[in-house]
């Protein structure tokens, strides 16, 4: 399977991919040269292989991104529209997606991650910071809100709040705005 390599060549001032090879369904792996930033694709961002930006770079895509095995960011993900990858998402930063986030396996964020709709994800979701869904949260397992091994979790810090909640909540405070 063939690899397409972005590096500084091929964006513009704006860090705006230019390069002559569209992306927008590309039959192979797409990765993002370290230290480029986040990286601008104006439509879709598509392989059928992996996604990967290596450390320092990130991916902003107008509309989705998809990728047939995973996609992983340095830095964080960004898409209008949803974000979809047949085993993993992980950033080292957040994952922001303007409808749904969907992984085969795992979801991972350094910081946090957040959807305009869905969060669904064969495995686990882990956000640093917080997971913020539009609709609902759906959990198979257990969900445990604020844990916090150097300090005394705050109040907010151990609340999940959405619109329906099916699942068990572990540990937290559950807020259900039924909306």
């Amino acid at each position: 399977m063939k690899t397409h390599i972005i590096t500084t060549d091929q964006l513009d001032s704006g860090n705006n991919y230019v390069g002559s090879e569209s992306l927008s369904d590309f039959a192979g792996n797409i990765e993002i040269s370290a230290s480029l930033g986040m990286v601008a694709f104006a439509g879709s961002l598509r392989a059928s292989g992996w996604i990967i930006a290596q450390a320092g770079s990130g991916i902003e895509a107008g509309c989705g991104i998809e990728a047939g095995v995973g996609v992983k960011a340095g830095l964080g993900i960004k898409a209008g529209w949803g974000i979809e990858a047949g085993w993993g998402i992980e950033a080292g930063e957040g994952i922001e997606a303007g409808s749904g986030i969907k992984a085969g396996l795992g979801i991972k964020a350094g910081l946090g991650i957040e959807a305009g709709r869905g969060i669904k994800a064969g495995r686990g979701i882990e956000a640093g910071w917080g997971i913020e869904a539009g609709d609902g949260i759906n959990c198979k397992l257990r969900v445990f809100a604020g844990l916090c091994i150097w300090r005394l979790p705050t109040e907010a810090e151990q609340t999940v709040t959405c619109k329906t909640f099916t699942g068990a909540l572990a540990f937290g405070r559950l807020v259900e705005t039924g909306k």
